[in-house]
C-alpha cells in the first residue's frame, strides 16, 4: 500500500502521523510511505530520519495526498485538507465529527474512508487510541489550570496545593475515565483538595480503592455538579459519550455563580465541550473570560507536548496502521470489529450513529456498508 504522512497544519500542532519507527514497520513490509518534508522537525524527527529507514520525502502536501492510497494524521483535516480527499483515499486520524457538520459533509462529498482514532474500540470496551492522548490531556489540565489560576493570567491568585497555615485549592473533575483519573492524579500530587464527580458508581468505587482518602467521589447528579462546580477554584471536564457531542453539564448560571478568577479546563472541547460557555481556543490564544471565569478550552492540548504526544500515540495506533495496510482497509474492518468501530465515513455514507444523532443526518451502520 502507499501511504501518506502530511504535515500537520492547525495552530501551534507538532505531532506527526507517523514517526520514523512506526514507519520502518511499514517500509520492512514491503510498503511505500511518503512523508511531506518537514513533518517531523517541530519534535526532531527529521526527513533524514525517515528516509533512513525507507520512507521518500515529498515537498508539498498535494504531493503526498496524490501519491498515497492511505492517509495517516494526527488532527482532524482541515478544509484545505479536505479538498485533497478524493474516492481512492483512506483516511485514518481523530475526527471528532459530532460537533462538526462542515467537516462532516466535507468528508461525505469526499467519497473517501474516513476511521476515527477515537472511535476504535478494544476487548475491554475501552477505546485504545483516544486514551494515550486523554491521558496527556488530562496531565496537562492540571499544569493548564494551575497556571491559568495565577493573578497575571486572570485567575484568583491561588496556589493549588496551598502552603502550611492556608488551605489548598479545590479541584473538581467532571468525568472519572482517562482524562478525569489522569487530571485527579496530577491535582493530588500537587496536594489539592480534589474531588471528581461519575454516573457510574463502579468507577467511583474503583476510585476509591485507588485513591483512599486522598480522593473524594460524588456520584454525579444535576444537583451534586452545579453544588461542586460552584466551589470549586478549578474545574476539569473530562466527560466523554464515545463518538457523540459532550454533555453540557457546566450551564452558563453555574458558571454566573463561580468564584470570580475561578478557573474551567474544558478537556472535552474536542467533542464540543461540557460548558455551555466554552468555545475551542488555541494554544496562541488558549483562554478567555466569561462573567470573571477563565476558560481554557485548546482544541489540541496534548499538541502542547507534541513529542510526548507523538511517541504514545504511535504506539497505541501502529497495530491498526499495519491491518489496514497489509489486508487493505476494507478487508482489514471485515476482520476485525474493533477496527470497524472506528469506521465514521464510508464512501459518501454517515456510519457513526452517536453522529447522525448530533447532526440529524441519516446514516448506515458500518456492518451494512462493508456487508459484514
Amino acid at each position: 500500500m502507499r501511504i501518506g504522512v502530511p504535515k500537520e497544519i492547525k495552530n501551534h500542532e507538532y505531532r506527526v502521523g507517523m514517526t520514523p519507527p512506526a514507519v520502518r514497520e511499514l517500509t520492512s513490509r514491503g510498503h511505500d510511505v511518503f512523508v511531506e518534508t518537514m513533518a517531523g522537525d517541530g519534535i526532531g524527527l527529521s526527513d533524514e530520519m525517515y528516509t533512513r529507514i525507507g520512507a521518500k520525502i515529498l515537498k508539498t502536501a498535494d504531493e503526498v495526498f496524490a501519491n498515497a492510497d492511505m492517509i495517516v494524521k494526527v488532527k482532524e483535516p482541515q478544509p484545505v485538507e479536505i479538498k485533497r480527499l478524493t474516492p481512492k483515499h483512506t483516511l485514518f486520524t481523530y475526527l471528532h465529527l459530532a460537533p462538526d457538520p462542515e467537516q462532516t459533509k466535507g468528508l461525505l462529498e469526499s467519497g473517501a474512508v474516513c476511521i476515527a482514532y477515537e472511535t476504535v474500540t478494544d476487548a475491554r470496551g475501552g477505546l485504545p487510541l483516544l486514551a494515550p492522548m486523554s491521558e496527556v490531556a488530562g496531565r496537562m489540565s492540571i499544569q493548564a489550570g494551575a497556571h491559568s489560576l495565577e493573578k497575571a493570567q486572570g485567575g484568583r491568585g491561588v496556589l493549588l496545593g496551598g502552603v502550611p497555615g492556608v488551605p489548598a485549592a479545590k479541584v473538581v473533575v467532571l468525568g472519572g475515565g482517562v482524562v478525569g483519573t489522569n487530571a485527579a492524579r496530577m491535582a493530588m500530587g500537587l496536594e489539592a483538595h480534589v474531588t471528581i464527580l461519575d454516573v457510574s458508581l463502579h468507577r467511583l468505587n474503583e476510585l476509591d480503592l485507588q485513591f483512599g482518602a486522598m480522593l473524594n467521589t460524588i456520584y454525579s447528579t444535576i444537583d451534586a455538579v452545579e453544588e461542586h462546580v460552584t466551589n470549586a477554584d478549578l474545574v476539569i471536564g473530562g466527560v466523554l459519550l464515545p463518538g457523540a457531542a459532550a454533555p453540557k453539564l457546566i450551564t452558563r448560571k453555574m458558571v454566573s455563580q463561580m468564584k470570580k478568577g475561578s478557573v474551567i479546563v474544558d478537556v472535552a472541547i474536542d467533542q464540543g465541550g461540557c460548558a455551555e460557555t466554552s468555545h475551542a481556543t488555541t494554544h496562541a490564544d488558549p483562554t478567555y473570560v466569561v462573567d470573571g471565569v477563565v476558560h481554557y478550552a485548546v482544541a489540541n492540548m496534548p499538541g502542547g507536548v507534541a513529542r510526548t504526544s507523538t511517541f504514545a500515540l504511535n504506539n497505541a495506533t501502529l497495530p491498526f496502521t499495519i491491518q489496514l495496510a497489509q489486508k487493505g482497509a476494507e478487508q482489514a474492518m471485515k476482520d476485525n470489529a474493533h477496527l470497524r468501530a472506528g469506521l465514521n465515513v464510508y464512501k459518501g455514507t454517515l456510519t457513526y450513529g452517536a453522529v447522525a444523532e448530533a447532526q440529524n443526518l441519516p446514516f448506515k451502520s458500518a456492518e451494512a456498508v462493508l456487508g459484514v
